[in-house]
């Protein structure tokens, strides 16, 4: 919520609906008349045909004009449609950029429970390598073990420090990047609730081929390519009709003062004017072809999205069947590293075993763990991504975080 209110990107498709709804009303501006008034002073000295000079003459006053299209072949009523199907399309890509800063909020702030999760883990493993590395300085006091065992448990401490080190490194980049993409400075820090629990995953109860027809008769951006398309064909159909004749009633009235003693005169004038285009160059000919080209390559750019979103739809659908699997079995992978390193710990400190094993045991524990948070992460990104490319939110119900 906070996202959508202070994102620049949602002002920005906002203000360019406001501004395709702005072009409506030019449009329709042509179907009331149009009136201009004017206020002239001029001064004229004239020689008459005998060469007598007429001393300066001045004259003003104000005037006013008038013009209607009455008829023009449907030109107005296209250009009106066109830009009514522009406005739509902008409406629509709005509705897309809030969807889309959606997914980036939830992606930001995935990783950054993600991120904050890996330091957890990095944490124990710290601890873990510690204890390992006392257990091996114990075991050299009393000549149990070797200066190259001291050395490995070193090297795991050290390397358990960097791995610390870098986690929250990222922690602190996917702070900057959450903050970003909520329209905060990248230094202000906003509180998280960690991620706690496993998700609690459900299957997807429409098949891949509803999501798809969903996806198509539901997603703002394909609704808007659609739009686009019937916009640039409204065009082509005015830009083909406007080499035709059009009828106007033009009109004025003004009124002229002397600086004399001439009284002033007052004008009118009503007429019925009849415009037909002869030759423009070519003019017509080429906004014709370019209209028609224009059209032409709307359709292109929708079908080409359409192909795009299936795509989306697609890998979204079984990416999120594949990650929904992986989750229990990292948690058994978990459980099985834990109680492998533990047992191996303790025969280590009963003088049983090699440093080697320990180390091997505590490694997969701790990467059992990255893969059971990296299951997580990508349980909650992918039904996102899944959403985002539908175009709806709500497919599936998650907890666990979410």
């Amino acid at each position: 919520e906070f996202a959508l209110r202070n994102n620049p990107r949602t002002r920005q498709s906002w203000l360019a609906a406001r501004a395709a709804a702005a072009g409506v009303g030019i449009e329709k501006a042509d179907l009331l008349p149009q009136l201009t008034a004017s206020y002239a002073v001029t001064r004229t000295q004239q020689v008459t045909n005998q060469g007598a000079i007429v001393p300066w003459q001045t004259r003003y006053g104000p005037s006013i004009s008038l013009s209607y299209l009455l008829y023009d072949f449907g030109v107005r009523g296209f250009q009106i449609e066109s830009s009514e199907y522009r406005l739509l399309a902008a409406n629509l890509a709005h509705n897309r950029v809030l969807q889309d800063v959606v997914f980036a909020v939830e992606q930001a702030y995935y990783r950054l429970i993600g991120n904050d999760a890996l330091v957890r883990v990095n944490i124990q493993s710290l601890k873990n390598a510690e204890t390992a590395f006392e257990a091996v300085r114990k075991r050299r006091e009393s000549g149990l073990a070797t200066v190259a065992d001291v050395y490995r448990a070193e090297t795991l401490v050290a390397q358990a420090r960097l791995n610390l080190t870098r986690s929250n490194g990222e922690l602190e980049k996917s702070r900057g990047q959450l903050a970003s993409v909520v329209g905060l400075p990248v230094n202000v820090g906003i509180a998280v609730r960690p991620l706690e629990a496993p998700p609690q995953t459900t299957e997807i109860s429409a098949s891949i081929g509803d999501l798809l027809a969903r996806a198509k008769a539901s997603r703002p951006d394909l609704v808007a390519a659609e739009a686009q398309v019937r916009a640039s064909r409204a065009s082509a159909n005015a830009a083909a009709r406007a080499g035709l004749p059009s009828i106007e009633v033009v009109g004025g009235s003004g009124r002229t003062a002397f600086n004399d003693n001439r009284p002033s005169a007052s004008n009118y004038n009503i007429g019925l004017a009849v415009r037909i285009p002869i030759f423009t160059g070519f003019r017509e000919t080429y906004n014709i072809r370019q209209a028609e080209a224009q059209a032409a390559a709307a359709e292109a750019g929708r079908d080409a999205l359409v192909r795009e979103a299936e795509v989306e739809v697609w890998q979204g659908y079984y990416d999120l069947t594949t990650v929904s699997s992986s989750i229990s079995s990292t948690e058994a992978q978990v459980r099985s590293a834990e109680q492998t390193a533990q047992a191996t710990l303790a025969r280590y400190q009963s003088g049983f075993g090699s440093i080697l094993d320990l180390i091997t045991a505590q490694q997969d524990e701790s990467n059992a763990r990255v893969q059971r948070i990296q299951s997580y992460l990508d349980w909650f990104t992918t039904l996102a991504r899944l959403q985002v490319a539908v175009g709806a939110s709500d497919l599936i119900k998650a907890g666990g975080g979410k």
